[in-house]
């Protein structure tokens, strides 16, 4: 079955450049990857792929993540990809982050997603609207308040 997991933000802001569905998008991804997941993070823009990028490098060492921007040439696949619209690896992974507006033409691919409704009024028509989409595609929807 798939899943499609949505996280009802409760703050625009994080403690650090990014917002609050950035931040907690690092340590879903974080959080994935110690359970032996492949995750893929489509971001909305190259430059949020980068902000997000240089998030997970400034880690802590004991809470680094391997990861690359796709099309990043590297010897072994990493176990988290960031990627941006239009730009999209066809590795296989087994989690979508997606911080995109629209639904992603390729979440079809994935069992499991996991999307975001920000505190933003026109954000938040958006992520309903995402809803639907998941719901049409077959997948089973579930909301998480984040506090």
């Amino acid at each position: 079955m798939k899943q499609a997991q949505f996280y009802l933000l409760q703050a625009e802001k994080a403690d650090s450049e990014l917002n609050a569905q950035e931040a907690l998008s690092c340590d879903l991804a974080a959080d994935a990857w110690r359970l032996g997941k492949r995750v893929l993070i489509a971001c909305e823009t190259e430059q949020q792929a980068l902000l997000l990028d240089e998030a997970l490098w400034q880690r802590d060492p004991e809470q680094f993540v391997p990861h690359n921007l796709s099309g990043e040439i590297t010897t072994y696949a990493t176990p988290i990809e960031i990627s941006w619209l239009g730009k999209r690896n066809s590795q296989r992974r087994d989690l979508l982050i997606s911080l995109q507006s629209a639904v992603p033409d390729f979440a079809n691919s994935f069992n499991q997603v996991i999307d975001f409704v920000p505190v933003e009024e026109q954000a938040k028509i958006q992520a309903r609207e995402r809803y639907k989409q998941y719901r049409q595609l077959g997948f089973e929807l579930t909301t998480q308040q984040v506090s």
